[in-house]
């Protein structure tokens, strides 16, 4: 199996080497390899694998529980003094949560940083005569929200935090989701940039503790210091109701495909959007133009179509064919100069033939004949549905400009008889 493991040496070098061993290889012959490969002499070399320090050399790296393509950590003694990783009841929390994010409301990790201080300082007023360095605990829910990470002595050595988390792709994982900015600065392979990022959201979250110690300590009739209190106590209950969504409706934070089917306009085969919430049913100038019925358009009809930004009509196509499965149904639509969408299906053409959207069976029926069409699946909608389009999308107004259309500004002109 192939193992590879992350160095931090005495002077916070780093170096990342593989090997190729067998899972009944002893610990202390793997030791010898490492000491080969890395320049740090055998008994020199801590492992931590999983969040735990290897100590017995006999024991071999299958027992251990190494898989093939798993990580481990080796660190010089010197660097991370003699104590074995764990928590202790007394051990203070780091905090790397740079975000506000699901389940970590702010004030309450606050107070719980604040209890666990004082009584890690009344531990060390009573053992003041202990001072060995400890080994950070990549404890994986700990490390992205605050809880239950234990303390480096010197967190001015970001190096030891870092190859933890790096150890470990449960607690990397955790981080891209909850703590971005720190998760990137990680990835980065910079060690100076994840150092910059972790001191700066330490000296926030260490800011935003001394603010909410003063406030808590204001004045109970100091209004503005209530008006701080009592948008903080109005935060944490947004984060509970965010907590209790996610438990109860987590597919509530994802992004939903819009509906989608296959229709034929002049036999050129389109993907059309079907949208009860458009008040017209519109197509863009260049499908016109392919379908070849822009000599039908009216150009009276021009005006400004107004629903999530604007965009201009060319006019209006009277009458036109499209065809569903084997039904060829009348239809009119408006053409829009700028539009990303073919052809969108607005709700004076589903009422027209009364279609009902069938979200159970996932399919739209065509109500006048009976017709069922499904709707598309997400690898076969166009290039502008797709959800990995959704942000560049929604950066955009006028490209959704037609999923609101309510009217066109400006109407024909009509003559008097």
């Amino acid at each position: 199996m192939l193992i590879t493991v992350y160095c931090v040496r005495r002077d916070l070098t780093e170096v990342t080497f593989s090997l190729q061993v067998s899972p009944d290889f002893e610990l202390c012959n793997f030791r010898v390899l490492c000491e080969l490969e890395s320049g740090v002499p055998a008994e020199e070399i801590q492992f931590i694998y999983m969040e735990q320090l290897l100590t017995d050399d006999h024991c071999s790296l299958g027992t251990y529980g190494f898989k093939d393509g798993d990580m481990v950590v080796l660190l010089q003694k010197e660097n991370v003094g003699l104590r074995a990783p764990g928590r202790t009841p007394n051990q203070p929390r780091a905090d790397f949560n740079g975000s506000a994010i699901p389940g970590t409301s702010s004030s309450r990790h606050q107070h719980q940083y604040q209890h666990q201080h004082q009584h890690h300082q009344h531990h060390q007023h009573h053992h003041h005569h202990h001072h060995q360095q400890r080994i950070p605990s990549a404890q994986a829910h700990g490390l992205a929200s605050g809880e239950n990470m234990a303390y480096a002595q010197n967190l001015d050595s970001p190096a030891l935090i870092r190859s933890m988390l790096l150890s470990n792709p449960h607690d990397l994982s955790l981080l891209k989701e909850r703590n971005p900015a720190l998760a990137e600065a990680l990835l980065s392979g910079n060690l100076e940039t994840f150092s910059q990022v972790l001191m700066e959201q330490q000296r926030e979250r260490a800011l935003r503790e001394q603010e909410m110690f003063r406030l808590y300590s204001a004045d109970p009739f100091d209004q503005e210091a209530q008006a701080r209190i009592e948008e903080e106590i109005r935060q944490q209950n947004i984060e509970e109701n965010m907590n209790i969504a996610m438990e109860e409706a987590p597919e509530s934070f994802g992004q939903v495909a819009m509906l989608y089917i296959n229709c034929k306009v002049n036999g050129h085969p389109l993907k059309a959007f079907v949208d009860s919430g458009a008040q017209m049913t519109i197509m863009s100038q260049a499908c016109a133009e392919r379908c070849n019925i822009m000599r039908l358009v009216d150009r009276r009809w021009a005006g400004v179509a107004k629903g999530v930004g604007t965009q201009r009509i060319v006019g209006r196509v009277h009458l036109a064919q499209i065809q569903i499965e084997g039904d060829f149904l009348q239809c009119s639509f408006s053409i829009l100069e700028e539009q990303p969408m073919d052809i969108l299906l607005g709700l004076d053409m589903l009422r027209r033939h009364q279609c009902s959207i069938d979200l159970k069976k996932d399919v739209l029926v065509i109500g006048t004949t009976g017709t069922q069409t499904h709707f598309l699946p997400e690898g076969e909608l166009p290039l502008c549905a797709r959800l990995v389009s959704a942000t560049v999308q929604e950066e955009s107004p006028d490209k959704e400009v037609a999923s609101n259309i309510k009217h066109p500004v400006k109407g024909p002109a009509r003559k008097k008889h």
